[in-house]
């Protein structure tokens, strides 16, 4: 029975304990890869909206400098 109990100690030891070790250290860099993944997620999509808010503004600068450009020219036409 005594070495038995010695058997599960050893197994426990060297077995379990050191796997249930390295599954603590995965389950936290998963963690912390999570956490890094959801920031950039973020920050992409603030990058996405404030690039297509400049593109908009852009083409409405485009749209008013071909407008007064229309109206040059009409003037100039008379």
């Amino acid at each position: 029975m005594m070495e038995f109990l010695d058997l599960i100690n050893a197994i426990m030891q060297w077995i379990v304990v050191p796997v249930a070790g390295g599954l603590l250290m995965m389950y936290r860099t998963q963690q912390s890869h999570a956490t890094q993944i959801a920031v950039l997620q973020a920050v992409h999509e603030v990058n996405k909206e404030a690039h297509d808010k400049e593109f908009k503004e852009m083409r409405e600068n485009f749209r008013r400098i071909f407008e007064k450009l229309d109206t040059i020219e009409g003037v100039l036409r008379k």
